[in-house]
């Protein structure tokens, strides 16, 4: 990921907290969850394609969120997960390789929360659409070569969180996460120049388990 990017994430985030936080409608969230297996592929033709699969494994982050309303809120955040992706792709010439890509996966994302609070208001369940972009950042281990690529992306998140004060809660989520990623463009699975100018795509999509601690700005404990 590049220090303009990193530099305007922080900068929008630190903007949003500073404009929320006067208001104590702020949330600071913090994400620990374990993404599951992905299989990909793409086909060119029957002599030229990719396949392969992102590993699972864990995923961190976090989050600004602010309250819209006691029932919305809105959120800034980001996703990382460091993977491999083991591959195996052919060109037209009839070459055939197999290579377990160094593959790092950073998602930022604009996400809505539709919230439902229990009758004892310990226990608030939440759901919401999310949609940003993903920077993928691919480095083949054989010849040392590394790609960075910028995907759109969304996401589709429900889950709970249980307060354990006023100020401090656990959230257990379930979540989605795509992002589609062109053979045509500058980033994909394969090798350095068999599929430029091709326009194929292979669509990504990450199921994950977990959950994190949310805390209330300005709420006592």
């Amino acid at each position: 990921m590049s220090k303009k990017t990193i530099f305007f994430m922080l900068a929008f985030c630190a903007l949003a907290l500073g404009h929320a936080a006067y208001a104590q409608k702020t949330r600071l969230n913090l994400y620990g969850a374990y993404v599951f297996d992905d299989k990909f592929d793409s086909y060119y033709s029957s002599s030229s394609y990719y396949q392969g699969k992102i590993k699972g494994g864990f995923q961190w982050g976090g989050g600004i969120e602010y309250s819209l309303r006691p029932e919305y809120g809105v959120e800034v955040l980001y996703l990382r997960q460091t993977t491999h992706a083991p591959t195996t792709y052919a060109s037209s010439i009839g070459t055939t390789r197999e290579t377990d890509f160094d593959l790092g996966l950073n998602y930022i994302m604009l996400a809505g929360s539709r919230r439902a609070f229990a009758s004892n208001e310990k226990v608030e369940g939440y759901g919401g659409l999310m949609l940003g972009m993903l920077i993928a950042d691919l480095k083949d281990p054989d010849s040392g070569r590394s790609a960075s690529a910028t995907k759109f992306a969304w996401g589709l998140r429900l889950g709970a969180t249980v307060w354990a004060t006023e100020a401090v809660g656990i959230k257990l989520q379930a979540q989605l996460l795509s992002a589609v990623q062109s053979a045509g463009g500058g980033f994909y699975f394969g090798t350095g120049g068999a599929g430029a100018g091709v326009s194929t795509y292979s669509t990504i999509y990450q199921f994950s388990l977990g959950g994190g601690l949310v805390f209330k700005v300005g709420a006592k404990e």
